[in-house]
């Protein structure tokens, strides 16, 4: 389908990062390894990546990966018993999977503008049953103790959309809802994989707006490690990537609508050479329509701040912008 041009504003790219390390699989019973493993060294390959194309993206960071040292045990926090098991058992000797101060302190130096957002204190997925509101409001206060700063922009783990009401209570403007992007599974999201592999479908454009809470929900566009695997080894052996096929079509849907694609991953996705230059790939190809003024690239907070500021005429400084925080 054609998209109808309009030459009244550029459209949004929107770039949001899952900052976790071992924290995005430690209630898992068999935590995928190679992911865990090169979680690290991912992270520095993207925010290198970022600085390459100076693209100012949102880190939605794991609070607990602000901390220096804890005693694995968290007594005082809400959780179900045994959420903390594997951080007191097996990773118990392994910081580097439990903690990120120096990685955190690299997004901070980084050249390009990113902002710090919150992805919870230890990954508790908010919208299931068993996570009750006093352990979301826990999460989210300890996120903001480690970090000794507030939040503005929030990735629900897993992409399980909950306890919005405890976001606004806490201070936040906006949220990464789950979009025709967010990875949230069923046959759906299996058709949608298939289209845009084989290349009948660019990342959808979504619209950020206000939800009842009063915050703004900029919905996900496209996970950049969406169609992995046997079937995307098979599609690309015939045809070019089908994620930065997917990517680009996007930017350039965006670019002629005036709205916006909202791209994520994870740094642990980052684990070869081939996946450093799949993200550099569509980095480079958001960079050339900046460049030439078709589209902006904005953070959430940024974002949230643009669509506050068309309904109230007022705009604030988000919260979560590249500055020194509390040590």
């Amino acid at each position: 389908m054609t998209e109808t041009p309009r030459s009244d504003r550029p459209g949004t790219v929107v770039v949001s990062v899952d900052a976790e390390l071992g924290w995005g699989h430690h209630d898992l019973a068999d935590p995928p390894v190679e992911r865990v493993e090169y979680a690290r060294t991912g992270w520095v390959r993207l925010l290198d990546a970022l600085d390459e194309y100076d693209l100012p993206a949102t880190w939605a960071v794991v609070g607990h990966l602000f901390l220096d040292d804890c005693d694995g045990r968290h007594a005082d926090h809400p959780t179900p018993e045994g959420w903390f098991a594997r951080e007191s058992g097996e990773w118990a000797d392994r910081p580097e999977l439990r903690f990120g101060r120096g990685l955190v302190d690299r997004i901070e130096d980084a050249s390009a503008d990113h902002e710090l957002g919150s992805h919870t204190f230890s990954h508790v997925p908010f919208g299931v049953a068993e996570t009750t509101s006093e352990v979301a409001r826990a999460e989210l206060a300890a996120s903001e103790r480690a970090a000794g700063r507030g939040f503005d922009s929030f990735v629900f783990p897993r992409n399980y959309v909950g306890h919005r009401d405890a976001l606004a209570d806490a201070g936040y403007t906006c949220y990464r809802g789950s979009g025709p992007g967010a990875q949230v599974g069923g046959v759906a999201s299996l058709v949608r994989k298939v289209a845009r592999s084989a290349g009948y479908a660019g990342a959808p454009l979504v619209d950020p707006a206000f939800d009842e809470h009063g915050l703004v929900n900029v919905p996900a566009s496209l996970y950049l490690f969406d169609f992995e695997g046997v079937a995307r080894a098979a599609v690309e052996a015939v045809a070019d990537d089908p994620v930065v096929r997917a990517a680009r079509r996007g930017v350039d849907a965006a670019a002629n609508t005036g709205r916006t694609v909202h791209l994520w991953l994870h740094p642990n996705n980052v684990r070869s050479d081939r996946h450093a230059r799949r993200i550099r790939r569509v980095f480079e190809y958001v960079a050339e329509r900046r460049n030439d003024g078709a589209v902006r690239v904005e953070t959430m907070g940024e974002v949230a701040e643009r669509v506050r500021g068309e309904r109230t005429g007022v705009s604030d400084t988000p919260r979560g912008r590249s500055v020194a925080y509390s040590r």
